[in-house]
């Protein structure tokens, strides 16, 4: 019968395999990160790109407004972000978005224009404001980037286990 004998290398190398799919979540965490941040900053000059109107002007369906405030650019800007990694059915997820509100208070909106309320009319368009939108071109301009950024980071990860 034939004989096979394993070395004290291949039970390193299963250790390793061990450590690594205990990790796999914080491998992933610190990856994902850097690919939602080359989209973050694409958002951001994309927010940053779009013309300014004076605070005066209010659109109508036959003269829409074109661009932001610069109160509600600074709104978006300061509300962009990146939220906490969440795990939901094997999957990870992290969201790029806007949270709180920007300075224009009204009566409807005494604590002032929710940030979201805002990208949403920039992003599709509205009965009083024309459509300019700053976040799918962001995403689908930086996909492939982000996906290098996620893969790298995510290969160093890799190998930093698989040296210890």
């Amino acid at each position: 019968m034939a004989k096979f004998t394993v070395g004290k290398g291949a039970q390193e190398y299963v250790d390793q395999l061990v450590k690594l799919e205990a990790d796999t979540l914080k491998i992933l965490g610190k990856a994902i990160y850097p690919g939602a941040g080359v989209i973050t900053d694409q958002i951001r000059k994309n927010i940053a790109a779009v013309p300014v109107h004076s605070d005066s002007k209010l659109g109508t369906s036959e003269d829409p407004v074109t661009g932001l405030t610069s109160v509600q650019r600074a709104g978006l800007l300061e509300g962009l972000g990146i939220s906490k990694a969440r795990s939901e059915n094997g999957y990870l997820h992290v969201k790029v978005g806007m949270d709180g509100y920007n300075r224009t208070r009204t009566k409807k909106y005494p604590n002032g224009q929710p940030n979201a309320l805002i990208i949403r009319s920039l992003e599709s368009g509205t009965s009083w404001r024309s459509k300019q939108p700053v976040i799918s071109p962001a995403v689908s301009s930086k996909r492939a980037e982000a996906e290098q950024k996620m893969s790298d980071t995510l290969d160093e990860e890799i190998k930093k286990i698989m040296k210890g």
